[in-house]
């Protein structure tokens, strides 16, 4: 599904990724967890072809996200760690926006909104100007919208932060859902105790480059993922 090969991203003598090389397989949910800094977020844009990169190959669904921005774009959902809405739009009007803009049916489209909305409790605020709207709530406006035109790979920058426990129960089951659909989760995450019982898999990121990658029994072992990752990271 998304194939990251010798990705490497400089910001002036700074290598922010350095020759990063991951694969992440349809019905994976696939952890990214490394300090401030480590370049997930450079990562995770460059796969959505938000920041350019200066080497290396990214292909989603067998798309270059170079030569096919566009194929490749429609085929996936990008959630950032803030995410910059619309505040001058209502809610509905924020999502009616991204369904245009991937052609999802007017049908279609409404079944997905009422089925989201009401799994978060947001169905009564769509109607209210997404400025009203608090940080949490802005995050659940942001999965729905991902979450419209189904996908087939969705990139998320640290999605639990904002959220209530609940809606943060809510967002998992959705994830495997879209997992066990045959599609594939790539997020970064600082909360380790929920990569550790989410992740089919998980990469460490430290300095730009990749530390350690594999099946979560792979990575820590018969250690907690919080020990291996403070130990790698401190080496």
């Amino acid at each position: 599904m998304l194939k990251i090969d010798h990705l490497t991203k400089t910001f002036g003598e700074k290598k922010a990724v350095d020759d990063l090389s991951l694969h992440i397989e349809k019905g994976e949910i696939y952890g990214f967890i490394g300090h401030n800094g480590a370049g997930k977020t450079t990562t995770l844009k460059s796969i959505c072809g938000i920041l350019k990169f200066d080497e290396g190959e990214i292909t989603i669904d067998g798309h270059s996200i170079r030569k096919e921005p566009v194929e490749c774009k429609k085929n996936i959902a990008y959630i950032p760690d803030n995410p910059d809405l619309y505040d001058y739009m209502t809610g509905i009007q924020y999502l009616n926006f991204i369904g245009d803009i991937y052609g999802v049916e007017p049908n279609v489209r409404q079944e997905r909104i009422r089925k989201y909305a009401d799994t978060f409790e947001l169905t009564k605020d769509l109607a209210q100007p997404v400025s009203a709207y608090s940080h949490g709530m802005k995050q659940k406006l942001a999965i729905i919208s991902a979450w419209i035109h189904e996908p087939k790979l969705i990139i998320m920058d640290e999605p639990f932060v904002g959220l209530d426990p609940k809606a943060s129960h809510l967002l998992k089951e959705m994830m495997r859902e879209v997992c066990d659909n045959g599609g594939a989760i790539f997020f970064s995450t600082h909360v380790l105790e929920v990569a550790e019982k989410l992740c089919d898999k998980v990469a460490i990121i430290k300095g730009g480059k990749l530390i350690r990658s594999g099946t979560m029994d792979e990575v820590k072992g018969d250690d907690s993922l919080e020990e291996v990752f403070l130990e790698l990271v401190e080496e």
